[in-house]
């Protein structure tokens, strides 16, 4: 990476090697994906920016975009940054207060928004956002399918993409060299966006990425996933979040193209079958999705199908693992003897190959044709993978890589690699990242030891945009102190085992660890959501949200007899069975210490919700749920 590098630059380039390849697929008003290729990228991208330059647009400039994903998002971006300005992004489905806040603290006088609804909930804070100028709209005002008037509001000019298009257009090809200019004049430094986390605690937090973090990722990749200008990668995540826009430039410095659709099940998988992905990136919850819809149609069929699909999903399960094993891809936490591994389990792997591959042909296929039957693998990103999860989809023969990152490091830090994916693991650090594992007394730790994860390297946000205090405690010397705790394994890979934050400690001096308690828990179908607490008592508890359609299930099976579903959530029968399925999976069978089992449980009648008690990336506020049920939790204790 050189120091006048900068994405602009990079897609640049990457338009004169591809040409007519496709950039992005994106489905017409029929419904079919009609692709937009490389060249016809970087032509719109700097007609646009020539079209922001003339409203207003310039070097350092802040503009915000308030969207979900789409092409037009990124060919905005691309647009944006060409200029030297930065982006500040949302999606659509933050609520109007978090939109002013990110507009106003973000210092924005331009912001993009998708659509009229979003445009409203802006104006609607019209007093608090002095500063704002102009917003621009993806998808303008219209009625019944006509264009209708826009609203008028005092000192806020809106426009339509379209128009700002035209305008680009009208300033021609001298408007067009002006860009390139600018393009030329970038340096790697530059800020590129201000990503806004709403976090597990305070006020959103705007973090500074430069263009050098997001190129960092883009060139240490190479050797990791194997990616080339015939992949589809098909795009369901939001894109102002860091994963998924570090995922698209990454795809496309590879000559891959983008295939937009969303995370809705019969939408995601009508659309796989249409474009037939090679790759998807997704987060965790969509793979959980995914196996939830598998076995639910599994659960439809007759006693003999059903019995012959769990058969083979067994044998597919202990063959992978004896696999891996045979490998040496078993996460080696203490020194293991490969020869060893390979030689026990050789036998036996040879045995189950026939039954793993009648599995594969008479029901692994199927699922694999659900995917488009051209898909070589899946990113996992945004939190935890489930083992679980990864276990079913290593057992069908779909290969899911876990990564793991920050959005303070735009975000990818490390992902599984493709020829080689350990289990168990998040794969080793990108190329270049140096890292610490510390002690709470701040001692340097070595493999199979747990300790709180440092890293440092050029992909390491500026800082908390306004926030210097904020900065000098995560940041010093260059040294992020990412708040995850990590065991790193023999060879290089490590595994995320919790937050230094979120430990729990009990009355006796104990320190747990949450995260893999609430993953055991959530492997049972009738669990949804789970949080455990117990900080400061003798033993831990759960709180856990029934899987609506699994308790109505359930309610039949043991004959239960109730007018509003609420009355399930506190009769005898159907709490004793939860609890038990709680106790089946946190035992000392599967790895538990003795003070680490959950004794009591609450089920709770109301899902988490985004911007209640889940952050927009899906993780659970602990501060706001502890809070919430503080009641029900103080009288699980109390009894």
């Amino acid at each position: 990476m050189k120091p006048d590098e900068t994405i602009p630059k990079r897609m640049r380039e990457l338009s004169r090697r591809h040409g007519n390849r496709p950039f992005s697929w994106t489905k017409d008003e029929k419904d079919v994906f009609q692709p937009l290729s490389f060249s016809a990228m970087w032509r719109t991208v700097t007609t646009l920016a020539a079209g922001l330059r003339e409203i207003g647009v310039s070097r350092g400039d802040h503009v915000g975009i308030m969207s979900h994903n789409r092409r037009e998002w990124l060919l905005t971006d691309l647009a944006i940054l060409a200029l030297g300005a930065a982006d500040v992004p949302r999606g659509s489905d933050s609520s109007a207060e978090e939109i002013s806040y990110i507009l106003h603290h973000g210092d924005c006088r331009i912001t993009v928004a998708e659509d009229p609804a979003q445009c409203d909930k802006i104006l609607a804070r019209r007093e608090h956002l002095p500063n704002l100028e102009k917003i621009i709209l993806f998808e303008d005002y219209s009625e019944n399918g006509a264009p209708s008037a826009r609203p008028e509001h005092a000192g806020i000019a809106i426009l339509s993409w379209d128009e700002v298009i035209e305008r680009g257009r009208a300033a021609g090809e001298n408007g067009r060299a002006s860009v390139e200019q600018e393009v030329d004049a970038g340096r790697s430094d530059d800020l590129a966006t201000i990503l806004y986390t709403s976090g597990t605690t305070g006020e959103p937090k705007g973090v500074m990425l430069a263009h050098r973090s997001f190129l960092f990722q883009m060139d240490r990749l190479e050797k990791i996933l194997f990616l080339n200008p015939r992949d589809i990668f098909l795009t369901v995540l939001p894109v102002w979040h860091a994963f998924e826009r570090a995922v698209e430039y990454i795809c496309l410095n590879y000559g891959a193209s983008l295939a937009y659709s969303k995370p809705v099940g019969s939408v995601m998988l009508a659309d796989m079958a249409r474009i037939r992905p090679t790759w998807m990136t997704s987060v965790p919850r969509i793979w959980e999705g995914i196996r939830t819809a598998v076995l639910r149609n599994v659960s439809s069929r007759s006693a003999v199908r059903q019995a012959m699909f769990h058969f083979f999903l067994g044998v597919g399960e202990i063959h992978s693992g004896l696999l891996n094993a045979v490998r040496g891809r078993i996460p080696q936490f203490q020194h293991r003897n490969r020869i060893l591994d390979a030689t026990v389990t050789l036998v036996p792997l040879v045995l189950l190959t026939p039954f793993r591959f009648l599995g594969d042909v008479l029901v692994f296929r199927k699922i694999r044709a659900r995917l488009g039957g051209r898909f070589v693998a899946g990113v996992s990103g945004g939190g935890a993978l489930p083992p679980h999860v990864d276990q079913f989809f290593r057992a069908v023969g779909v290969t899911v890589l876990e990564g793991y990152g920050l959005t303070e490091t735009g975000p990818v830090l490390a992902v599984r690699p493709q020829d080689r994916p350990v289990p168990g693991t998040v794969g080793p650090l990108l190329p270049d990242v140096e890292y610490r594992v510390m002690s709470e007394a701040g001692e340097l730790l070595g493999p199979g030891e747990k300790g709180e994860l440092y890293v440092r390297s050029p992909q390491v946000m500026l800082g908390y945009y306004k926030k210097p205090e904020e900065t000098a405690v995560v940041l010093q010397d260059g040294w992020l102190k990412t708040g995850d705790l990590v065991v790193f394994t023999y060879s290089g890979d490590f595994r995320i085992v919790g937050r230094s934050k979120e430990t729990i400690v009990l009355l006796g001096g104990e320190n747990v660890e949450p995260q893999p308690i609430e993953e055991a828990i959530l492997q049972s179908d009738l669990a949804e959501q789970a949080m455990v607490v117990g900080q400061d008592q003798k033993f831990l508890a759960a709180l856990v949200v029934p899987n609506r359609e699994e308790l109505l299930r359930l309610a039949r099976e043991l004959e239960v007899e109730y007018v509003d579903d609420h009355e399930l959530w506190e009769n005898e029968a159907i709490h004793a069975r939860y609890h038990r399925e709680v106790q089946d999976r946190v035992n000392g069978k599967n790895g538990f210490k003795n003070f680490e089992q959950v004794f009591r449980i609450r089920l709770l009648p109301k899902p988490f919700e985004v911007d209640e008690e889940l952050t927009q990336t899906m993780k659970v506020r602990r501060n706001v749920v502890a809070e919430k049920y503080r009641r029900e939790i103080s009288s699980i204790f109390e009894r």
